[in-house]
């Protein structure tokens, strides 16, 4: 719909749409149709067609998301190729996705949002079984934070610049056992450290997640916290004792869920989130929020893929280092303990 409007009001005669120059009440009337033709328009029309390999969503997740969305939507390929396939100038191709992407932005909160109450013990039961142990059942989130490629602006250009050498925003998430988001946060340059966006973030500035009696999991580059919310790290390496160790294992096999979710939607939309994106990087925010949007409705609908190797060595590169307490911080290392010292007693 958004491709025909704006080739309307352009007079852009894509080989997307045949274009009908009619009369009504003598006057004339411009209309277009589709041109069943393209490729990629008889793929989408042929129902028995699946869609993954063209458009990244099964059609399956592509009819759940337009009746989350209540329009059709466009494709997640570069401007440049949407632009090609569909024989359309690049700016409108880029008001496509700008209407759409904020659309999205609109309607986040349908897809992406925090369990309720009643959900939460079956939330830390999934940790629970990922972890290997019920210690981790009051586990009702992983935490972690993920760099996407930019090409930097000129202004403020090395705020941009993160630890491991390329420029990058900052996308904070937390997930659940089964990788899906419940909370995003976009939009710090990549120069800054997880801990001050997790401190920025609405989430922790509300103490709104997680309940009391329930922590996230975090890996080194956060403090341990018992408050203003509860957050759980690993112990920090080379550990002390074989107590040490044994947590620091299980918190692995629960919070790295979280840098799995990254890869997958890293794969799922490779040619935008693996490379530099090709947006500005006021705009880039959204982009990122997209992509996450698309990933929990893709998930909701048993779409599923495995994250490509290259994509999960980026995702595991080595940690930022970690940041101490704020004044108004309590520690979580007394938690921590006594969560490491059931381990060890149920073991046994």
């Amino acid at each position: 719909q958004l491709l025909f409007q704006d080739a309307l009001e352009q007079q852009v005669p894509p080989t997307s749409f045949i274009f009908d120059n009619k009369k009504q009440s003598g006057r004339p009337v411009a209309s277009c149709r589709l041109n069943y033709n393209v490729p990629i328009l008889r793929l989408w029309f042929n129902a028995e067609a699946e869609l993954r390999q063209e458009f990244r969503l099964s059609r399956r997740a592509m009819q759940s998301l337009q009746r989350l969305l209540k329009r059709d939507l466009a494709h997640g390929l570069s401007y440049r190729v949407v632009s090609s396939v569909f024989s359309v100038p690049r700016s409108t191709v880029h008001r496509i996705v700008n209407k759409v992407a904020r659309h999205i932005q609109n309607n986040l909160k349908k897809v992406i949002h925090f369990p309720r109450a009643e959900d939460l013990d079956t939330v830390g039961e999934g940790f629970g079984l990922l972890a290997g142990h019920q210690v981790f059942n009051n586990d009702v989130g992983a935490i972690d934070g993920c760099h996407i490629r930019i090409k930097p602006p000129q202004l403020h250009r090395l705020d941009y610049l993160n630890y491991k050498g390329f420029y990058s925003i900052n996308m904070q998430a937390i997930c659940d056992a089964e990788g899906r988001f419940l909370d995003i946060f976009v939009g710090y340059p990549g120069s800054v450290h997880d801990t001050r966006i997790l401190k920025n973030s609405p989430f922790y500035l509300a103490g709104q997640y997680p309940p009391t009696g329930y922590f996230l999991l975090g890996d080194g580059g956060y403090p341990c916290l018992d408050s203003p919310i509860a957050v759980i790290t690993p112990y920090k390496e080379p550990v002390i004792g074989a107590v040490q160790g044994r947590f620091n294992f299980r918190h692995s096999r629960a919070r790295s869920v979280v840098e799995r979710s990254f890869g997958i939607m890293k794969t799922r939309w490779r040619s935008t989130l693996f490379k530099a994106l090709e947006v500005r990087p006021a705009f880039a925010p959204l982009v990122i929020a997209t992509c996450a949007f698309l990933h929990n409705v893709c998930l909701d609908n048993g779409d599923l893929l495995e994250p490509d190797a290259d994509v999960a060595q980026d995702i595991f590169d080595p940690q930022a280092p970690r940041e101490g307490l704020a004044h108004d911080e309590r520690s979580g290392s007394a938690t921590r303990d006594r969560l490491a010292a059931l381990l060890i007693q149920e073991a046994h």
